[in-house]
């Protein structure tokens, strides 16, 4: 296999013509040679002895600039996502199917409050500072103008965020709804292992986090992005300090590539707050990154796109009745969403469901004084199945129901029906 390319640096360029001088000073000193082909034989030995010479310094100082890269900022540490085992589908899923499947199935359905809690056990690193950053980065993603709210508690328990500051344990969170799906009720879905106060990145690193809560995973490994690594500076690296990850999570968090099913679109952003920043010597291509790639800073214009297609702002006050017996047509593209306001005149013991060659997920909440609270949920995707509620509602109380389509994969249509 051919090498890799390698990144010239200036100081490599300076002893090319150290080198070149040098060879022109041993040219002149020679006696001339005998007359036929031993001129161009020297010469070509010499040339040789010459690139090998440069290619051993060449690799001496590419290595030496990832290991100590010339910076006026320490080494940066960086979010490790916890692995979790993929979803698997059935074999008869078709192709596109399961692509939709995989670009939504972490997204929260629109209009979830999302309640997060401070846990205090682990670290002094978690005081009010560096609580007061994280909130900062929850209202970073609030002022975007999504559907998803944010609200802090008190109480564990009630939480669907749960932040730790265990020091050395980094920076991560689950993707989406694997916080829901994967965590234990008292366990982390979040931890930022180092004081955020004395990082530049200040809050950013608290943006980016609640990013992956949210569903979106690390931008540098979009699958459209082209990016060519050098992988023995990169495992060099990051098994450096401070982050001294395994190969396995410098593979898991950098240099694995996504499914073109686990993004949308095409885009790559390198300016996303999803994205890392990365020193010289580590990119091979696009070749304008291999002196580092740095993304501004903060959410760039293409993160509150992808924000909004999946969490356009949401006003329940429109919201259409869904009435017992009466079927209602779900006119949605996939990732788009409908949602009813349901006002039970009898309490009893209901079954919602939808109906037709569609992958959905349906969550149903109660609305108690303004806060929509959790009641039920299902999801359907992938199965041969149609999502289906069933629980018994109070009559002269509220509650909302939140239908998302991942695919139609027939020609008849979808509805939802209450009885």
């Amino acid at each position: 296999m051919a090498e890799k390319p390698r990144v010239r640096l200036t100081q490599v360029d300076e002893l090319l013509t150290r080198m070149e001088r040098l060879e022109a000073s041993v040219q002149e000193a020679r006696p001339a040679p005998s007359p036929g082909n031993g001129e161009a034989a020297y010469r070509t030995e010499r040339l040789k002895e010459l690139e090998q010479r440069i290619a051993v310094l060449e690799r001496y100082v590419v290595d030496d600039a990832v290991s100590h890269p010339v910076t006026d900022q320490p080494p940066l540490r960086y979010c490790a996502v916890p692995p979790t085992a993929p979803r698997v589908l059935d074999p008869s899923v078709s192709a596109d199917r399961a692509r939709l499947i995989q670009v939504i199935g972490k997204k929260w359905v629109n209009g979830t409050r999302l309640r997060y809690c401070f846990m205090d056990a682990g670290s002094p690193i978690g005081g009010p500072a560096q609580k007061a950053l994280v909130r900062e980065g929850f209202n970073r993603w609030k002022e975007v103008g999504i559907g998803i709210t944010f609200e802090e508690v008190q109480d564990v328990g009630s939480a669907d965020i749960r932040i730790g500051f265990v020091e050395g344990d980094g920076a991560w969170s689950y993707i989406g709804r694997d916080i829901r799906d994967v965590a234990g009720q008292n366990e982390r879905t979040m931890n930022f292992g180092w004081d955020l106060t004395q990082d530049p990145r200040r809050a950013d690193v608290a943006v980016h986090e609640i990013g992956h809560t949210l569903g979106f995973p690390h931008e540098h490994q979009n699958p459209f992005a082209g990016i060519v690594w050098d992988e023995d500076a990169v495992y060099r690296y990051f098994g450096g300090p401070p982050n001294n990850w395994s190969r396995a999570t410098t593979e898991f968090n950098i240099l694995r590539k996504l499914s073109s099913s686990e993004v949308q679109g095409t885009q790559w952003d390198p300016d996303s707050i999803m994205h890392y920043a990365f020193g010289p010597g580590l990119i091979v291509q696009p070749t304008q990154y291999q002196a580092g790639l740095s993304p501004h800073g903060g959410l760039s214009p293409h993160d509150v796109a992808q924000a909004k297609v999946f969490y356009p702002p949401l006003d329940d006050g429109g919201n259409p009745e869904l009435k017992p017996y009466r079927s209602q047509t779900l006119h949605l593209a996939p990732a788009q969403q409908a949602n009813f306001t349901v006002l039970p005149a009898v309490t009893r013991n209901y079954k919602i469901q939808t109906f037709g060659g569609s992958d959905t997920v349906m969550v149903l909440f109660e609305d108690q004084g303004g806060d929509l609270r959790y009641v039920k949920g299902d999801d359907d995707s992938g199965t041969d199945r149609n999502a289906l509620i069933q629980a018994r509602l109070a009559a002269g109380r509220r509650y909302v129901l939140r239908v998302r389509l991942y695919s139609s994969y027939d020609t008849g249509e979808t509805a939802v029906m209450m009885w």
